[in-house]
């Protein structure tokens, strides 16, 4: 059994890595969101929620992208070097950053839209407190990204299967 997740962690282990990056980068910048949008609830008082929705969508993306993108480096530094001559491969790195730019565009798209919409939404109801509206939101709309995030990257070919080696 053993043999049986290390074959598939290595098989997948650049999308699990990617995958993993996300995940972090997104916890950390939900928990940062929570935080900010029941502060920003309590100065601005309940008849705020647009606004409310609008700055933590922006505050979650300035904690998000720069997270991700150290995470993904750290992780893939080693892949757009040629292990023969040491030098870097520039037009693989390109075309891998055009692909994570066709997919994260649509995918957060589909994020942005669906979290505001659904913490606006949950704001306006009143039932919860602002950081309860914002946790359904965010988890909601996660689970719209990571699916539409991985589909997309598998139809662009991000990532192909390890050689055997």
């Amino acid at each position: 059994m053993k043999q049986v997740f290390k074959e598939f962690f290595r098989k997948y282990r650049d999308i699990l890595l990617l995958n993993r990056s996300i995940a972090v980068s997104g916890f950390i910048s939900f928990i940062i969101g929570m935080y900010f949008t029941e502060l920003y609830a309590g100065f601005a008082g309940p008849e705020s929620s647009f606004e409310n929705s609008i700055y933590t969508l922006a505050i979650g993306y300035a904690s998000y992208l720069p997270i991700f993108a150290y995470l993904y480096y750290r992780d893939n530094k080693d892949r757009y070097v040629d292990p023969i001559s040491g030098t870097r491969n520039s037009s693989k790195l390109l075309l891998d950053i055009r692909k994570l730019f066709t997919a994260f565009s649509a995918s957060e798209c589909l994020f942005i839209v669906t979290k505001t919409y659904i913490h606006f939404y949950l704001l306006e109801l009143g039932y919860l407190e602002a950081y309860q509206a914002y946790f359904v939101a965010e988890l909601v709309a996660w689970g719209v990204y990571f699916v539409s995030m991985n589909s997309i990257l598998k139809a662009v070919k991000m990532y192909g299967m390890r050689e055997n080696s």
